[in-house]
């Protein structure tokens, strides 16, 4: 199935034209897309959208409708028109698995390919990874101050759009959320879908006791009741305890009951309480309403009794930081068939790009942590047990961490594909959402925590150091010659 080539900017089929007019639209690029610092002074990243974003440098195309459109902009000549017509990507693209932990700078996916074809894709991929690892990131705050509770992802009302919301689930999956109440999302991903009832259905009955039992008269062994819609410890729990009774007589049982609004953390401890004493003790209760990370903590700090967190608006669309800051950067050319370091250069640090052909490992400690990511290139091998591996400050050259006790040592990235074809298949959500578990499990607590989270080490290897530092030279020679 084809993706329109116009998800992109103009400017990148201004630069594929004029590439073509310079004799460069052949040559072998290589571009990196990485973060430049992680949402919320939070510890970590998780990385999502990769899948889409794949799907996407395989389905790329420029029918009719593209090229009509893009000649009434009277910017391309015909030429540059007939040749998109032809398009297909051809090159390779390595990335990190989808719910792999990323950090700033270190590449989350990389392609290589014809400057004419690597340039369009910049956009498109930017839009999916960001967004997605954005929401997967905020989710798997939320999971972790959850506990024990599930999460479920409430947000498709208040998501970016109809496609942003389809896009916020899938991520927010990877991020370990346990559900959505987004439909579509059950259909088209397979993502467990969990629902109950609005205050609405309570209200269109004459009282509330009446809207309970019908709702329980459909859905036996299925109700959660939503208690707050007069007074929540007065008339909407004793409510919801008749009913459950009534469900337990007739060898049926209430599943739970929501609480909306109101003080969650009083309200959770008392409810539980009446259910407990009224026999209904496997009744769980859920909470929603505007709920974020930050706000859960401080729930679960003051002893709330509350086994479910429907979290919507916040968590899908990343507030308060609602955009990541991905970049998608030239790192190398082909010249004379070998791969040629390029470097841009800014008088702001942190802008500034790591040259060449790279790959990333993930270092492990003698306790089974995560003990920081070394940014290397392609054609070095890192060794575990080396005494002498030493990581430099990627932008503070005098900063170095010796990695002392290294038991393992594995490259993120890996090959998607090659030559414009798979190589293999894109592993499930399901799979990406375990990954991220299992990597948030061997990050170190200091890391993970919510507030003032330890910076983890992401270093350069010596001989990229090196390279930087060879291009700095010869560009400063440039420019003062």
């Amino acid at each position: 199935m084809a993706a329109s080539g116009l998800r992109t900017d103009l400017y990148e089929l201004t630069m594929m034209n004029g590439y073509l007019s310079a004799g460069l639209a052949d040559r072998w690029a290589t571009f990196d897309l990485f973060i430049r610092s992680i949402p919320e002074g939070g510890g970590y990243c998780v990385a999502a959208g990769l899948a889409d974003a794949v799907r996407f440098v395989r389905e790329a195309r420029f029918g009719d409708v593209e090229i009509n459109y893009l000649r009434t902009l009277g910017l391309f000549p015909e030429a540059f028109l007939d040749r998109l017509r032809s398009f297909r990507f051809r090159g390779h693209v390595d990335a990190v698995p989808e719910g792999t932990l990323v950090f700033p700078l270190a590449p989350i996916l990389r392609v290589q390919g014809p400057f004419f074809e690597a340039q369009l894709l910049e956009s498109a991929l930017l839009n999916l990874v960001n967004f997605q690892t954005r929401i997967a990131t905020k989710t798997a705050r939320v999971v972790l101050e959850a506990g024990a509770g599930e999460v479920i992802e409430f947000g498709m009302r208040r998501a970016h759009g109809i496609d942003g919301a389809l896009s916020a689930a899938r991520a927010a999956f990877i991020g370990g959320a346990a559900g959505t109440s987004n439909a579509e999302a059950g259909c088209v991903l397979g993502i467990p879908v969990s629902g109950t009832q609005a205050h609405s259905w309570v209200m269109a009955f004459d009282d509330e006791l009446a809207a309970f039992r019908a709702y329980a008269a459909a859905y036996p062994d299925g109700a959660v009741l939503l208690v707050d819609t007069y007074d929540t410890l007065r008339s909407g729990v004793p409510h919801a305890i008749q009913v459950g009774r009534e469900l337990a007589a007739a060898g049926h049982r209430l599943r739970g009951i929501r609480l909306d609004s109101g003080d969650l953390a009083y309200l959770s401890i008392r409810a539980r309480e009446m259910l407990d004493a009224a026999g209904l003790g496997d009744a769980r209760i859920a909470a929603s309403g505007d709920l974020d990370e930050w706000i859960i903590h401080d729930l679960q700090a003051q002893g709330a009794r509350i086994d479910l967190w429907g979290v919507g608006t916040r968590m899908v669309t990343g507030q308060p930081e609602p955009a990541l800051t991905g970049v998608y950067k030239l790192a190398a050319v082909r010249e004379d068939g070998r791969w040629v370091a390029r470097l841009k250069v800014s008088e702001r640090g942190v802008k500034a790009t790591l040259p060449g052909v790279k790959q990333v490992w993930r270092l492990v400690g003698p306790e089974g942590c995560f003990e920081g990511d070394l940014i290397a290139q392609a054609d070095e091998t890192i060794r575990t047990g080396d005494p002498t591996l030493i990581g430099y400050h990627p932008l503070i050259e005098h900063e170095t961490k010796r990695y002392a006790g290294i038991r393992e040592a594995w490259p993120l990235l890996e090959p998607v594909m090659r030559d414009g074809a798979m190589v293999g298949e894109l592993p499930n959500l399901v799979a990406a959402r375990e990954r991220a578990r299992a990597q948030l499990r061997q990050l170190h607590p200091t890391s993970r925590r919510l507030l003032n989270p330890h910076i983890y080490k992401v270093s350069v290897s010596a001989e990229t150091l090196r390279r930087r530092g060879e291009l700095r030279d010869r560009l400063a020679d440039r420019i003062a010659g």
